[in-house]
């Protein structure tokens, strides 16, 4: 199975700044993408899939704590607020929007990179702490993780085992964009036989089943050029 790098993203208007702290996640194993300002960081949230945000506060276009909230909106994977300012107000209103942590400039990159990790370990242990739990609710939609079941409207929904492998590795992982060779591999294993195009009947089954209207899905979205993800 394929191991899926864990992408950053840098929202920092000063490129010195935020170029050391890409060098110094990259060298830490990371893929790490900059946005200069908070349109251009709020497109990014919502054009590719990442598994932590480092968000400055002081930005052009959009503010770090307007962007904060939008984002939260949009995902949730942890928000690493990165400013200058020290006033404990500021760090109550970022947390209060959704912020997970605060750093103060200026840091040490080993302390920037210790934090992300921190707060990746802790977003991963409550990813499978859902999947343990076994429910995923989502609208009308129920799938039981652990009985491997799926209801619409209460009512229970026939799915083959890999069409709900599928969902619900999609519904585990909400937000996050996969291309059709990673959940060819995710769910049907390397050695597997057949092509990608396997991944493509799959989705239009699904959605045959869980959506009111396939042209215009609720649950799981076609990223043009990219792949899928499951609405969180």
């Amino acid at each position: 199975m394929i191991e899926l790098v864990k992408r950053i993203l840098i929202i920092e208007d000063d490129q010195s700044i935020a170029v050391l702290e890409r060098d110094y996640l990259e060298i830490a194993g990371f893929q790490a993408d900059i946005a200069i300002d908070g349109m251009d960081g709020l497109d990014k949230v919502r054009s590719q899939t990442f598994q932590l945000i480092l968000l400055d506060l002081m930005l052009p276009k959009i503010d770090g704590f307007e962007l904060c909230k939008m984002i939260r909106e949009e995902t949730n994977v942890p928000i690493l607020m990165v400013t200058a300012k020290t006033d404990d107000i500021d760090k109550v209103r970022g947390l209060g929007l959704g912020a997970d942590d605060y750093i103060v400039k200026p840091f040490s990159p080993n302390e920037l990179v210790a934090r992300v990790k921190s707060h990746l370990a802790m977003y991963d242990r409550l990813i499978q702490s859902n999947e343990t739990n076994g429910d995923i609710y989502k609208k009308n939609l129920h799938i039981n993780t652990l009985s491997r079941q799926v209801f619409i409207k209460d009512k229970e929904v026939e799915f083959t085992n890999k069409e709900f492998d599928l969902l619900a590795f999609l519904a585990l992982h909400p937000n996050q964009v996969f291309s059709k060779e990673q959940l060819f591999e995710k769910i049907w294993g390397l050695d597997s036989m057949g092509d990608n195009a396997t991944v493509t009947v799959h989705i239009k089954r699904i959605r045959k089943k869980i959506e009111n209207d396939t042209a215009n899905p609720q649950y799981i979205l076609t990223v043009w050029g990219t792949g899928y993800r499951f609405q969180g």
